[in-house]
């Protein structure tokens, strides 16, 4: 009965303790599985005109500069260029999180938005608050999952097995 008892305790003790942070991980990945459906968690994608991406980067770097509110200084304030030459567009995504569409060919700005998927997906894996988390925050919750799921298992399994046992024991 020993066994039964730390079982027990062991599955409604870690339970408890990853359920603000498991349901922050359902929460944000759910966010994550639907952002191409809802436009304020990642903006929509505009098409430009040309399959083939002509820009050179200065002229991309121009482009981002004429957006006001973005406040691009230089290429110190861009985190990454997303090149869709199948959807005739570049994505210039920023250090603040804004997401600037332009035609691949003439740089016309095509889409100007906030981006929040990178936010979510920050938070989700845990680097949001420190670059590492993903580490020290979700490796251990996804084993305590696991070790709830075994547990949890053999809580659901016992009875069926004394009962199999009883029967034909």
């Amino acid at each position: 009965m020993r066994f039964n008892k730390l079982n027990r305790s062991t599955h409604k003790w870690t339970s408890i303790v990853i359920t603000i942070p498991f349901l922050v991980i359902i929460i944000t990945g759910i966010l994550l599985l639907l952002k191409k459906e809802f436009s304020y968690i990642q903006p929509v994608t505009i098409k430009g005109i040309s399959k083939v991406p002509s820009l050179s980067f200065d002229a991309i770097l121009q482009a981002a500069k004429t957006v006001e509110e973005v406040n691009i200084i230089g290429w110190e304030s861009i985190d990454r260029l997303d090149v869709r030459p199948s959807k005739g567009m570049i994505k210039i995504q920023t250090k603040a999180n804004w997401e600037i569409q332009i035609d691949s060919s003439t740089a016309e700005v095509l889409h100007v938005a906030f981006r929040r998927s990178d936010v979510i997906e920050k938070i989700h894996d845990g680097t949001y608050w420190q670059k590492y988390a993903n580490l020290w925050f979700t490796l251990p919750i996804a084993i305590v999952l696991l070790l709830i799921s075994i547990t949890g298992i053999i809580l659901f399994s016992q009875p069926y097995i004394k009962r199999y046992k009883r029967n034909n024991g």
